[in-house]
This record gives C-alpha cells, sequence and structure tokens, in this order.
C-alpha cells in the first residue's frame, strides 16, 4: 500500500513517542498517589463521559463548557498498571518506527487526533449515559493502523526472555497486531465497563489510523526523500 518506501529512513532525534510515554507513565503515578477518593474524581473530571454529543446542540454545549476536551484529556487516564503497560509497550514497538518515518508533529497529530475519535466512537457506540471511557487503547490503535497501511509486510524487533538471557528476535508486524488484538479482549472482559467500550473505541482507532497513513502518504515519501538527500 505504500510501495518504494522503507521503514529504515535516515535516523533522525525521535521525542514524540518518548515524550507521550513519559506523559502517560507520570499521569498515571500522579493518579496513584492520591487517596482512592481522588482518583475518582480525577477519572470523572477527566475521564469521557458516554451519552451525548449526538446532535448539533450537544457539540454546541461541549465546546462551550469545555467537556468536549475530555475526549482528549480520557487518554491519559487508565484504571490499572496493566492497562497502562499493555499501551506503552506497543506505543513504544509501533511508535518509535512510524514516527521515524511520519516525523514528530505528525505522529503527535495522529496519536492525540486518533484517540479523541476512538473515545467519540465509544462515546456515541454506548447507549447508557455518564459511564467513564479511559485509557490511550484506541490512541495505539491509531498508531497500529498507520503502521499497517505503511508496512503491511514489515518484521518489527521484540526481545523476548528466553530463561537467564534476553534474545532479540524480528517478528511480522500482524503476528503482534494479533498479540494486540488479543490483549483488548482480555482488557474488554477484566471489567463491566471495559467490556462495553473496547471493541468501538479500538477498531475506530485502527481504521483512522489507516485512513490518516493513507491520505499523508505523498508528505511523507517527500520528507523520507528530503532526509534521504534527493
Amino acid at each position: 500500500m505504500f510501495v518504494g518506501i522503507s521503514p529504515r529512513p535516515q535516523r533522525h532525534l525521535l521525542w514524540a513517542t518518548p515524550l507521550l510515554f513519559a506523559v502517560l507513565w507520570g499521569a498515571y503515578v500522579a493518579a496513584a498517589l492520591i487517596a482512592p477518593a481522588g482518583r475518582i474524581a480525577t477519572t470523572l473530571d477527566w475521564g469521557v463521559l458516554t451519552g451525548g454529543l449526538d446532535t448539533v446542540a450537544a457539540w454546541q454545549q461541549a465546546f462551550a463548557d469545555g467537556s468536549v476536551f475530555r475526549l482528549f484529556s480520557g487518554l491519559f487516564l487508565h484504571a490499572d498498571w496493566i492497562h497502562l503497560l499493555g499501551n506503552l509497550v506497543f506505543l513504544l514497538i509501533f511508535g518509535l518506527p512510524a514516527e521515524r518515518v511520519m516525523g514528530g508533529r505528525r505522529f503527535l497529530l495522529l496519536f492525540l487526533v486518533g484517540g479523541a475519535f476512538s473515545n467519540l466512537a465509544a462515546v456515541l457506540a454506548i447507549g447508557a449515559p455518564d459511564r467513564v471511557v479511559i485509557g490511550a487503547s484506541g490512541a495505539v490503535s491509531s498508531v497500529i493502523g498507520a503502521y499497517l497501511a505503511l508496512f503491511p509486510s514489515a518484521r518489527l524487533g521484540v526481545v523476548l526472555p528466553l530463561g537467564l538471557f534476553l534474545q532479540f528476535v524480528r517478528v511480522p508486524a500482524f503476528l503482534l497486531i494479533g498479540l494486540w488484538a488479543l490483549l483488548q479482549v482480555v482488557f474488554a472482559y477484566s471489567g463491566p465497563a471495559l467490556g462495553a467500550v473496547a471493541w468501538p473505541a479500538h477498531i475506530a482507532g485502527f481504521l483512522y489510523g489507516v485512513v490518516f497513513a493513507l491520505l499523508t502518504r505523498a508528505a511523507i515519501a517527500r520528507r523520507l526523500r528530503r532526509n534521504r538527500g534527493y
């Protein structure tokens, strides 16, 4: 789908993926340090609430009171450390090579807008009002979708613990995406709230990433040609 572009262009400083990693981790640690009542209040204040955003009047109200920004702030809240860890691992696996070809600003736009679009899909898909949607899984799904659209046959390097040693291996991106999908099934059925929202949000994020990559591939190709000096 992106013929002629190698996933290994000239190396440049990567900053967007490490920045997102640090902010996601820092937000979780900050929330974990406050009392349980405070964590609940933070989730209710910054998480995405279902119900609404299905009419023009609802959008006008959301912009007026600032609640529309919950679509973004909810990305940086996580239910527990397992939920966070899964997102961080796959953010690094797919985010670093994606940012390397896209550039930091375009990658940051993909993550934030893709995550917000994913959260909006969850809001619209859930009939029950005032349920809270949190987590960066939809944004990471956008990154995965974009990477797959750009490099459908790529192989990615991962480190596997084999006994007392760590072994570096290269595996097909499709295999890692299957593992990601399996983890989402686990998250989806780990609690009543997550079970209702996981698939609409993640599928929407994945599709957004594919469309984003296809629409921007010409600009990405021009960027890579400039980086290589031709």
